[in-house]
């Protein structure tokens, strides 16, 4: 089986400091290698092309086939790197945390320690008498340690 580490450096060693990162590298026990990449500006069809040819010369098929797939992280992959956060500032998350609480928001600042999360209004009943909001507009800081999964909201709208 192909090491997923030796992929990993070939890539991290091609892409070196520039806008377009790694952000995991999958090897499965049939030698399916997905590579999937996020970038600052974003990622071009052109860049997965490059670094899969790249790849491809640093392995050896005659050694040990595999099957090789470099695509960009697409829109309903969770965020992984604090460097994904930074380039989705602005943007409406959904935030599982590690004690499964959802809580969602716009993503208004990322820290050292994690992210600023400014909360959605909590959905009103047409029940209740209205009441002022008191948590119009709060801001979370939400630790990366806590943070079980991130995933940017899409709107349509």
């Amino acid at each position: 089986m192909i090491d997923k580490d030796i992929v990993k450096d070939i890539v991290v060693d091609y892409l070196g400091d520039g806008d377009v990162f790694i952000v995991a590298v999958r090897v499965s026990t049939q030698n399916s290698i997905r590579v999937f990449l996020d970038g600052d500006n974003g990622v071009t069809i052109d860049d997965c092309i490059k670094l899969s040819r790249h790849i491809e010369m640093q392995l050896d098929r005659d050694i040990e086939d595999y099957d090789l797939e470099v695509s960009s992280v697409g829109v309903g992959h969770p965020l992984m790197l604090k460097r994904q956060y930074k380039n989705n500032i602005g943007r409406r998350l959904d935030i599982t945390t590690n004690d499964e609480q959802r809580i969602k928001g716009r993503l208004v600042e990322v820290q050292e320690q994690g992210v600023v999360l400014e909360k959605d209004k909590p959905e009103k009943s047409k029940k209740k008498k209205k009441e002022p909001d008191t948590d119009t507009d709060a801001k979370v800081l939400i630790p990366f340690e806590e943070i079980a999964e991130a995933r940017v909201q899409v709107s349509f709208k």
